[in-house]
């Protein structure tokens, strides 16, 4: 299996020059050799996420990349519900951490309200910290944009694992939830850019929503339909396929997470950190190709 992402840079200029409308240019490495970019066109061996079609063409992307998906919802899952063994907090729900932070304010309650914020601000930190790396990456015409993240958030997952419950209990709980947080944020950001932000594998909101809006189209009864020319309501079978694993991934990464930090501790976070090495290695191939540093530029 070819790694994750080759040619990745040139196809998604190509998919920007598409929604933009734009027309070939010969020699352009945006078009597709010289040809206008037709809606909906797409190229299996340079694609990830294209700008039109994008769930049904993600389905039928290749497996390689759709396992990069589904192994981050599974580290995730993993990392918050074994956070939540030990920290007894989400600390990828910023929507709660928000609200607690809210209720704290209403009540006077200025711990929870500065706890809150210290997760809102960690959970923001590693995003940016994220957006940073891969813009690094970018300009330099780094091998892999994606590459950094997922080695930072590794190297953080292994060393929380060894050294956190060397801590003592009070220094670690303050130290574990901006952690977790952090790489929450940073995990978060970095599926985001690589997909096009239709992923966020660290939380399941969204995904919900979208099962739930699809299979509202499976049940649509397609029938007295008053105009001759009115469409059926059809569901994304693709969709809801690809949607049901991220779902299914979080999950068992969420129970794998929450048995493993309750047996044997900490040291649970190992394995993810083996996982994320191994993504990290597996998006670095070369890509600096004439037309790939030139699509790299356009991004900037």
């Amino acid at each position: 299996m070819r790694p994750f992402g080759r040619d990745k840079p040139a196809a998604w200029a190509q998919n920007a020059a598409q929604a933009r409308g734009a027309q070939a240019v010969p020699g352009d490495p945006v078009t597709s050799g010289g040809e206008a970019l037709q809606p909906g066109s797409w190229n299996r061996s340079n694609t990830f996420w294209p700008v039109q079609n994008g769930w049904r063409m993600l389905f039928r992307s290749e497996p390689n990349e759709i396992q990069f998906g589904l192994t981050l919802a599974f580290i995730a899952g993993a990392i918050n519900a074994g956070g939540f063994m030990i920290v007894g907090q989400y600390t990828s729900h910023m929507s709660g951490i928000v609200s607690a932070m809210a209720d704290g304010a209403a009540v006077g309650a200025w711990t929870v309200l500065l706890a809150g914020l210290t997760a809102l601000c960690s959970f923001l930190g590693g995003a940016a910290c994220s957006a940073i790396l891969i813009n690094w990456c970018r300009r330099h015409h780094a091998r892999s944009q994606y590459a950094l993240p997922l080695l930072l958030e590794a190297l953080l997952v292994a060393g929380f694992g060894l050294l956190g419950e060397q801590l003592p209990p009070g220094i670690a709980i303050a130290v574990m939830v901006p952690l977790l947080c952090f790489l929450m944020g940073l995990q978060n950001a970095t599926i985001t850019k690589i997909s096009g932000a239709r992923i966020r594998t660290t939380h399941v909101t969204g995904i919900v929503t979208d099962i739930g809006i699809e299979l509202g189209k499976l049940c649509y009864w397609n029938i007295r339909v008053t105009e001759a020319n009115a469409p059926h309501v059809r569901a994304d079978r693709a969709k809801l396929r690809l949607l049901s694993s991220f779902l299914g991934c979080f999950f068992v990464g969420g129970v794998l997470g929450a048995v493993g930090f309750s047996h044997i501790g900490l040291i649970a976070f190992l394995p993810l950190s083996v996982l994320l090495l191994l993504l990290a290695s597996a998006v670095v191939q070369p890509a600096l190709t004439p037309a790939a540093m030139q699509a790299s530029r356009q991004q900037d």
